[in-house]
């Protein structure tokens, strides 16, 4: 990892916490503290089980949070962009990381420490509250995932990712804007990777995807949401 300078001031991620916070005449001590540092794509920055860090924001970039499965599979738990936080699972609660986190693409990333998170929690209020929604919110998301895979089958288990995937990354040129490969969509699934590319295929002939090399377009996005209408496509 390269050390990077970043200014908070000029950052352009309204939806990142520390943008969001950084009127507060408290926060300022604490931006002059963080790190930051430029990540190669495919590099992990969090390993699973390593000691907490503390929390980091993506100033720019795209990354993919995993988790442990059975016999070591890797199941992705997340994916996030531009001004999204990572590794606040088991912050405060736990000593070390619940998750692994690998970036998607050459990424560019904040760092606050433990000790500065915790005297922001402490000291800046708004913040405080903020990120208790945050968390509320994160809990309900993984509560909906764990409910989808119980009672989706395979075809809308993959239709589902593939709209998240458009609905958090966007669609230009006619492609998703985040090249990811047919196993990373099964991890994200919760399925096999034979089991998306036969989906994939069939998609693909029923023209309600295409695919340019690895890239993915949706072509009809209403077709695609009606599929999984009952389960309450959010």
């Amino acid at each position: 990892m390269k050390e990077e300078l970043t200014t908070c001031s000029s950052c352009i991620n309204e939806n990142c916490f520390i943008k969001k916070h950084l009127h507060l005449e408290q926060m300022k001590s604490y931006i002059d503290r963080k790190r930051s540092f430029t990540c190669k794509k495919s590099q992990q920055f969090i390993i699973e089980g390593a000691p907490i860090q503390g929390l980091y924001f993506i100033y720019k970039g795209k990354v993919k949070t995993v988790k442990t499965g059975i016999n070591g599979r890797e199941q992705i738990v997340r994916l996030t962009k531009d001004g999204d936080t990572i590794g606040f699972r088991g912050f405060g609660t736990s000593k070390r990381y619940l998750i692994g986190a690998y970036a998607l693409e050459d990424t560019t990333l904040c760092n606050f420490s433990n000790e500065d998170m915790l005297e922001i929690l402490h000291n800046v209020p708004e913040f405080t509250f903020d990120l208790m929604l945050f968390y509320a919110e994160e809990l309900n998301k993984s509560e909906n995932n764990i409910r989808k895979i119980a009672h989706m089958n395979v075809r809308e288990r993959v239709i589902d990712t593939l709209l998240y995937i458009h609905r958090k990354f966007g669609q230009s040129n006619g492609v998703i804007g985040l090249d990811l490969s047919r196993k990373e969509i099964a991890d994200f699934a919760g399925t096999t990777e034979e089991q998306v590319i036969r989906v994939i295929s069939s998609l693909k002939k029923e023209l309600l995807i295409k695919a340019v090399g690895k890239k993915i377009g949706l072509t009809n996005t209403d077709k695609l949401k009606s599929e999984i209408q009952e389960h309450k496509y959010l």
